[in-house]
């Protein structure tokens, strides 16, 4: 019965060409801006390590003096040198991180390549058991290696296709600003975004080529980047132990989200003890937030793009309302045709089918039309100069959901004029043929 509405639905585009490239073109409008923006506003939201998000959380300490203090006021949202090392020495999680982004020279062992410079992460060693990064050659460095000071390195896949034509890189040495380190894994490809783990240093875009331990990092005097914030004079020396500067990130991986409580409660003892020490003035004041949480709370969808999104939604409104009264104008002009089917024995719930049938033909037609400009859509996002533009691409789910939207929003559409259609009387339509 439905192939048979289908092919009377085909019959009716063509008896109406005009209007049916209307309803098309209206429902097409619609679904090409709003996955335009519902994409890249997935891409943006989504959640970058969904197997264990719950259970990673990033630790705010506040060390920060009284001048300037409100009640209720956030912490820092980076810690300072100090406190992340006493947290990581103290190992009060399953696995916990100290780490701040930076940048190095690399100078190619090869005459072919000139030196050239890349993004690096300065690490604790959990850093790649606590994120899940996979590896293709070797792994990790060992936690000794971190305390000693360990010269050694992990890279991207990027970066080892570039020095070692993607050969196994593992004990071959690597030289950077003027120091010689050992390779001692080579990560596959892993680009989580967005960049959950340090948003200081950009939200989205790539990741970083070489890692290396913060220990080293910080007694070679490697640079960094990110943001920094002191509340006092550091004397040209912010990174140094003691300094008054909050520019680290510090996250722990925790067993459950049941864990929580225990480890906020460890937080805020350690706080009253820095307090009696006299290192914190301001009363105990943590946050423990896991990753989803902490992408909220750092806003991380630009606002523009929730603006576009509810717009977008908008204009797919109305257009349905403007398709509402083309099938309307539609059905009613088939009063004639749909009374004799009537006479000839269709029920109510017949008519009222084969006009849904119609209209979802309608909306699959612009679904096909809508995909296009869709993607052309997409196409023009990623020419901006925005550090999101190249992630803004269509994938399955949001093919799937491409099709599924037009679908229901085709039959939302033509419900109200197939509930007009189907309520036609038969004898009326008959006496005025």
């Amino acid at each position: 019965m439905l192939a048979y509405y289908f092919r009377l639905a085909l019959r009716s585009f063509r008896r109406n060409k005009v209007l049916t490239a209307l309803m098309v073109t209206a429902i097409a409008l619609g679904i090409g801006a709003s996955m335009t923006t519902l994409t890249v506003f997935h891409v943006l939201s989504g959640d970058p390590i969904p197997q264990k998000s719950d259970r990673l959380f990033n630790v705010q300490v506040d060390p920060r003096p009284m001048i300037g203090y409100q009640p209720s006021e956030e912490p820092e949202e980076q810690v300072t040198r100090y406190d992340g090392e006493t947290l990581l020495r103290e190992k009060k999680a399953k696995h916990q991180v100290l780490m701040t982004g930076g940048g190095v020279t690399v100078e190619p062992d090869t005459s072919t390549l000139r030196p050239f410079d890349t993004d690096a992460r300065y690490t604790s060693t959990d850093f790649f058991a606590m994120f899940d990064t996979p590896f293709q050659f070797g792994q990790g460095w060992k936690a000794d290696q971190d305390e000693g000071r360990g010269r050694v390195a992990v890279i991207s896949k990027a970066l080892n296709d570039k020095l070692f034509n993607g050969q196994n890189s593992v004990g071959r040495p690597l030289r950077m600003d003027g120091h010689t380190f050992n390779i001692v894994g080579v990560l596959k490809e892993w680009n989580p975004n967005p960049h959950f783990y340090d948003l200081e240093t950009g939200r989205y875009g790539d990741s970083e080529d070489i890692f290396v331990p913060v220990s080293t990092a910080l007694d070679l005097k490697f640079g960094r980047n990110g943001n920094m914030n002191c509340w006092d004079n550091a004397n040209g020396e912010e990174t140094a132990l003691n300094a008054p500067c909050t520019w680290m990130q510090y996250w722990v991986e925790l067993a459950s989200p049941s864990d929580a409580a225990d480890y906020r409660a460890y937080l805020e003892n350690y706080s009253a003890q820095q307090k009696a020490a006299g290192r914190f003035q301001r009363p105990s004041n943590v946050r423990l937030r896991n990753v989803m949480e902490w992408l909220d709370f750092q806003q991380v969808v630009p606002s523009d793009v929730r603006l576009q999104l509810w717009l977008a939604l908008g204009f797919l409104a109305v257009c349905l309302i403007n398709t509402v009264g083309l099938l309307l104008a539609k059905f009613l002009r088939r009063s004639g045709e749909i009374g004799v089917r009537r006479a000839l024995g269709a029920s109510r719930g017949q008519i009222f089918l084969q006009s849904l049938v119609e209209a979802g033909t309608v909306g699959l037609a612009g679904g096909v039309m809508g995909l296009g400009l869709a993607m052309l859509g997409l196409y023009a996002v990623r020419q901006q100069p925005v550090d999101y533009a190249k992630l803004a691409t269509l994938d399955g789910k949001m093919l799937l959901l491409t099709f599924g939207l037009t679908l229901a929003a085709s039959l939302l559409a033509g419900f109200l004029p197939a509930l007009r259609a189907m309520q036609v009387t038969p004898a009326i339509q008959l006496k005025s043929q």
